[in-house]
């Protein structure tokens, strides 16, 4: 059977990093009629997988920063979000407590805004996000990390402030941090899951509606179910610890 002695080697990095990564190249990639490197050189840029560059990729398409052209590669959109304002000073070290507290101060409020501000289109590309959200596979933790956290920055990026998206994604990348993906994956399952697609729905139709209060307070909702779970599961951890 032939091999192909020019793959490169699998690696451990996420669709997520890949996105963070790519988020920053097109920031500096300023002339839009130059296409962006070819799959294989973002590959070895960032030391990610190949599927890990095409589901980054994926959610830059579906916010409407990237489109491609076949045979001809990837460009930069006319129309992406928002960048948010640098933020340095912040923070490098946290924990997932301190990381779901800073969520439940700055997301309702990031929700409330998006109900008084958001276009259609954004309204739309939330839509989008959350089906993409629901129909992804439950066994793959790398896109339930990806479009979740794709579908909360859709939301900060409607609140049309960029002070607090960027607080937003100083947060969200302390978040995403690889050392807390067992945690997160662990504090999973189906029940669980199906609440949250319920608070998205529900979040989105309060926004849609123009209604600030009651997205902020299913926002609110959805994160104290979220430290609940991460709380448990972090509990149970201990005790089999102690058990041992």
């Amino acid at each position: 059977m032939p091999t192909n002695s020019g793959a490169l080697p699998p690696s451990n990095g996420t669709s997520n990093s890949a996105l963070e990564q790519l988020r920053q190249l097109i920031q500096q990639h300023p002339d839009q009629t130059q296409p962006l490197p070819a799959e294989r050189d973002l590959m070895q840029m960032f030391d990610v997988g190949r599927r890990e560059i095409r589901r980054a990729l994926d959610v830059l398409a579906e916010e409407g920063r990237v489109w491609r052209k076949q045979g001809k590669g990837t460009f930069i959109g006319p129309n992406g979000p928002a960048q948010p304002l640098s933020l340095q000073t912040l923070p490098k070290q946290s924990n997932l407590q301190e990381v779901m507290e800073a969520r439940l101060q700055l997301e309702p409020g990031l929700a409330k805004y998006a109900a008084l501000r958001a276009t259609p289109e954004q309204i739309q590309l939330m839509r989008r996000l959350l089906d993409k959200v629901k129909t992804m596979s439950r066994g793959d933790p790398d896109q339930i990390e990806l479009w979740d956290s794709a579908f909360h920055r859709a939301i900060a990026d409607a609140a049309g402030n960029r002070l607090l998206l960027g607080l937003f994604d100083a947060v969200d990348a302390i978040r995403r941090d690889p050392s807390w993906l067992a945690v997160r994956n662990a504090a999973r399952n189906q029940e669980r899951l199906n609440r949250y697609d319920d608070h998205h729905e529900r979040i989105v139709e309060h926004i849609a509606a123009r209604q600030p209060k009651e997205a902020a307070r299913v926002m609110r909702e959805h994160l104290l179910a979220l430290q609940q779970a991460f709380l448990s599961t972090l509990n149970d951890d201990d005790e089999d610890f102690t058990d041992d």
